[in-house]
Parts: C-alpha cells; sequence; structure tokens
C-alpha cells in the first residue's frame, strides 16, 4: 500500500515572506504540491485566479463552509481565507506530500482534523523588519499596515503552538531549514 503523503502547514505573519520561501523550497522539491487557498479579497497586482488564490465572493465561500467543503478557514482583515479539502486528501492519498500556507487560526482548525500534519511557523528576524517589508509592497495603506503589525504581534505569540519555528533572516537558509524538516 502507498504511504500518505505528508501535509505540511506553513504559517507566519503577513510579509514573514512565506511566499517567497516556499517558492524557493518548490524550486528545490519540484514534486511538492501546493494547495490553492479560497479567499475573498481583491487579487493583487499579478496574482492570477486558480493560481495564487481562487478568488470568490463572500457568499460562494460561505456556501461552501455550510457545505463543509472547507478543510480549513478564517477571516482576516474582513476577507475570508481558507482552503478546499478535496485536493489536499487527493493529493495525500496519491501519496504526494502537500504544503499548506495559512493563517494561525486555520493551522489549528487542520491540525486538530489532521493530528500528523507537520506545523512551520515562519518568523520575520524582528517586527522592524516585517514593517519594512509591509511597507516596500506599496500595495497596502498605512491603516491596513499598521492592523497587520498588530495581528503579527500576535500571531508571533502563539508561534509555540507549531512544532518548528524558522527565522527567515534569508530565503535561501530558511528554505534549508524547511526542506530539513520534510525530509525527515
Amino acid at each position: 500500500m502507498m504511504n500518505k503523503g505528508k501535509l505540511i502547514i506553513i504559517s507566519g505573519p503577513s510579509g514573514a515572506g512565506k511566499g517567497t520561501v516556499l517558492a524557493e523550497l518548490l524550486r528545490r522539491k519540484p514534486q511538492l504540491k501546493v494547495s490553492v487557498s479560497a479567499t475573498t479579497r481583491a487579487p493583487r497586482p499579478g496574482e492570477e485566479h486558480g493560481i495564487h488564490y481562487y478568488f470568490i465572493t463572500h457568499k460562494e465561500f460561505e456556501e461552501k463552509i455550510a457545505r463543509g467543503d472547507m478543510l480549513e478557514y478564517a477571516t482576516y482583515c474582513d476577507n475570508y481565507y481558507g482552503t478546499p479539502a478535496d485536493y489536499v486528501e487527493e493529493q495525500r492519498l496519491k501519496g504526494n506530500d502537500i504544503v499548506l500556507e495559512i493563517e494561525p487560526c486555520g493551522a489549528r482548525q487542520v491540525k486538530k482534523k489532521c493530528p500528523d500534519a507537520m506545523m512551520i511557523f515562519i518568523l520575520p528576524p524582528n517586527i522592524d523588519v516585517l514593517e519594512a517589508r509591509l511597507r516596500g509592497r506599496g500595495t497596502e495603506t498605512s491603516p491596513v499596515v499598521a492592523a497587520r503589525i498588530e495581528q503579527a504581534k500576535k500571531e508571533i505569540a502563539n508561534s509555540g503552538d507549531y512544532e518548528y519555528t524558522v527565522i527567515n533572516d534569508t530565503v535561501e537558509r530558511a528554505a534549508d531549514e524547511i526542506e530539513k524538516i520534510i525530509n525527515q
């Protein structure tokens, strides 16, 4: 019988570099599968539906919740974010390792449903670096950046819920560390 694939959860505050580290990890391990999350927020420049996120309406998202089609979901800055369950389970049953890049609230939901999930929290080197990264995006207003910083402080305070924490001081070093965690 084929072994079930690993479920790897990667979380961290907005601006910690989760997407950049994950991109490097996928470059090194192209066999890893990534779950595409659904969200009700508007796409950022360059983001494509079905690749970066499934961009859906609040109504569509709430219908998916009601049907039990979400492995996890959360609201963040007045938008829904969540993981459609079918693709994740399908990949694991095929023996493929799959990565979820999700918020801490969702990570805890997945861990309850899938106790074998590996939970990895990516930390910025410090809050000043985090704020500079968020402002450097140029995609959010100052009040939104301030809200993301406050949320980040709360998330970092609860990073002890994760089995592993990785400081993203350089993308290469953070990817090295996560690769070692996954390969154990």
